[in-house]
């Protein structure tokens, strides 16, 4: 199993169906108990047993290849559930304690999705548009939809069961914007990523903001209100300041505060955040829209280190996406 982001499976099955193989796609669509994986999670299946992703963290993934993988010559979609088995541990099933229900559809062939469709979520998300698919899973009928159509869900990001349609939400990756590369930002990066987003530096300063302090990350060398620009602030995207300087870290807080960012936080202490609220008032913001800025950043779990403050903001931007 090849490690991957789970948020990205059309993609991958696109990949797969390029490079001339047949290819299935598996959705987790109930839960009950302790699953590990939660509804709407995808695992993709290549004609020849490779595949990535997860529905289960493990416990089912090899069953339900071997049902894609004879989804594939039959045509079908497949509706599985598995569960704890009480006669083996080892056996196929959830040693959590958990249920779940795993749609399987084999993509372009029979009652599967078309190509067209998973094609045209693909490019959705690479333009950071939502979209999602509903499928009727009495006869097989989909259809792509919007934000305006099932509002709720999208602004939850949860897909999930509404009678016998089944709506998968394929929200645009998440990003965090993170200005200042200051030590807490070395270890800030790589835990985004693992969390599944896809992080940017921003700082003007070569000396500091360079690939030699930072290996492999997307640095942006610019001043952070033209580089938040650039990259632009949705609803699926984060921003953090690490400046302490003003010059820096309020025009990109700014920039945050006119956006639809979901989270935004600045390091400084209390004294250090009131200053900056001051200049954000002289800049024309209201007192409630300058309170949405975290600050002083991170949950209070008594960091003291750079990883244990870059943990705090962590949990604090995992929080505010997933109890909003």
């Amino acid at each position: 199993m090849t490690q991957t982001n789970s948020d990205n499976m059309p993609e991958v099955v696109l990949d797969y169906i390029n490079q001339g193989h047949r290819a299935a796609l598996a959705t987790v669509v109930e839960t009950w108990g302790s699953a590990p994986r939660p509804v709407g999670a995808q695992l993709a299946i290549r004609d020849d047993g490779e595949f990535q992703g997860s529905v289960s963290g493990g416990c089912v993934e090899g069953a339900v290849v071997a049902e894609a993988l004879e989804a594939l010559d039959a045509g079908d979609c497949r509706l599985l559930e598995y569960g704890v088995s009480d006669e083996e541990v080892f056996a196929v099933g959830l040693a959590c304690g958990g249920t779940i229900k795993v749609l399987v559809e084999p993509v372009g062939i029979g009652q599967g999705p078309d190509v067209s469709d998973i094609e045209a979520i693909a490019q959705a998300r690479k333009a950071r548009r939502p979209v999602g698919i509903q499928t009727n899973l009495t006869n097989w009928h989909r259809r792509l939809i919007g934000p305006a159509d099932a509002q709720t869900r999208f602004a939850s990001d949860k897909s999930g069961m509404d009678g016998d349609v089944f709506t998968v939400i394929q929200n645009p990756p998440l990003r965090l914007v993170v200005v200042g590369a200051v030590h807490i930002a070395q270890a800030l990066l790589p835990m985004a990523r693992i969390a599944g987003y896809a992080p940017f530096l921003v700082d003007p300063r070569d000396s500091f903001a360079s690939q030699s302090r930072f290996p492999d990350e997307t640095i942006l060398n610019d001043w952070p209100d033209a580089a938040v620009e650039q990259l632009g602030l949705d609803a699926r995207t984060a921003l953090v300041t690490l400046t302490h300087d003003p010059k820096l870290d309020t025009p990109a807080l700014a920039a945050g505060l006119k956006s639809d960012a979901f989270y935004i936080g600045a390091l400084g202490s209390g004294r250090t955040h009131a200053k900056r609220r001051a200049q954000l008032e002289e800049l024309g913001f209201e007192s409630e829209q300058i309170d949405r800025i975290s600050g002083p950043v991170g949950l209070d779990i008594g960091a003291a280190t750079p990883a244990e403050i870059a943990l705090s903001v962590m949990a604090e931007m995992t929080q505010t996406l997933r109890k909003q």
